[in-house]
């Protein structure tokens, strides 16, 4: 027979833990001997093993006292059920390793390596750096939340930037970023971008500016306009003008 701090050291708890299990009704009090002090035994110390473990792993304290009751066939059942949640815990917890190993070495996210030649393809084009930058921030975002989507928008952005009259609106909007919003450059451009619009996909094809399958359209749309007035400006002008 062993007394409560014994059982403590010898399983790894505090004996303040041990009491909240007493408390709890996860682990049964057992008598006091003659001088009154409790009197532990090893049935004790492995029922107490088993209450850390189940513990350890994150199951609830009401849910161990339901299962100190159950009989084998349901205990075994939930502890099956227990290693499948640990184990995608686990999964979980590698890939946020994973995060933090790219963060330490500056790659916080990955792209699609297409993705990444893009981008050094808008350098060799002649947009500005903070184009670039918020190109690549745009993707990431798009990427992390609607992976299948961001594949076909992606592909549709980079096919329009291959026809060399469009990656010239393109480049017009990237230099409209510091225009002030009343300039009549922007009215001018908006024209050019709605008619551009038009002609690629007709009067009763246009694409969605804010998709009911997926956030993304407005998710871009949204950091762009809030990256410049003008840009702001622009995206107004491009939706009046095209009835949205």
């Amino acid at each position: 027979m062993i007394t409560i701090g014994q059982l403590a050291r010898y399983v790894g708890v505090s004996v303040k833990t041990v009491r909240v299990y007493h408390d709890k009704g996860l682990l049964p009090e057992p008598e006091r001997d003659a001088s009154g002090y409790r009197r532990y035994s090893a049935d004790d110390a492995i029922e107490l093993v088993k209450i850390r473990t189940l513990a350890e792993v994150g199951v609830p304290l009401a849910r161990i006292r339901d299962l100190r009751s159950a009989d084998d066939a349901a205990f075994q059942k939930a502890l099956g059920q227990i290693d499948d949640d640990l184990t995608d815990r686990i999964r979980d917890l590698r890939a946020t390793r994973d995060r933090l190993r790219r963060l330490a070495a500056g790659r916080l996210a990955s792209l699609p390596e297409d993705v990444g030649r893009h981008l050094e393809q808008l350098t060799r084009w002649g947009f500005t750096p903070s184009w670039v930058d918020l190109q690549r921030d745009l993707w990431i975002l798009a990427f992390a939340t609607h992976p299948d989507r961001a594949v076909t928008l992606f592909r549709d952005q980079a096919e329009m930037l291959t026809t060399p009259a469009l990656r010239q609106l393109f480049l017009a909007y990237d230099q409209a970023r510091d225009l002030d919003a009343d300039d009549p450059r922007i009215d001018n451009l908006a024209h050019r971008i709605v008619e551009a619009t038009l002609a690629r996909y007709g009067p009763d094809q246009l694409p969605a500016l804010d998709d009911g399958i997926s956030e993304i359209p407005a998710l871009v749309q949204g950091t762009v306009n809030a990256s410049s007035p003008a840009w702001r400006r622009l995206d107004r002008l491009i939706r009046s003008r095209l009835g949205r």
